[in-house]
């Protein structure tokens, strides 16, 4: 069985705020989900592997190298 992040799960994997998450979704930032589970209250989902590609390509500290802090 897969395992699926929300985007609170999203922001503690990633160790940011919750608010953050949210912002990135509301800004149309996020990867598209894996997957949207229910019908009248929807929830997004996303594989550990999609949030690890995103991270790693988008600007800011997702593309930082932590051993010498220069972009990536």
């Amino acid at each position: 069985m897969e395992t699926y992040l929300t985007r609170g799960d999203i922001a503690d994997y990633l160790g940011v705020h919750p608010g953050t998450i949210r912002g990135y979704a509301a800004k149309g930032m996020l990867p598209e989900a894996d997957i949207i589970v229910g019908v009248k209250r929807p929830v997004k989902g996303w594989l550990v592997s999609t949030i690890d590609a995103w991270n790693k390509s988008r600007p800011g500290s997702g593309n930082w190298n932590k051993t010498t802090g220069d972009a990536c």
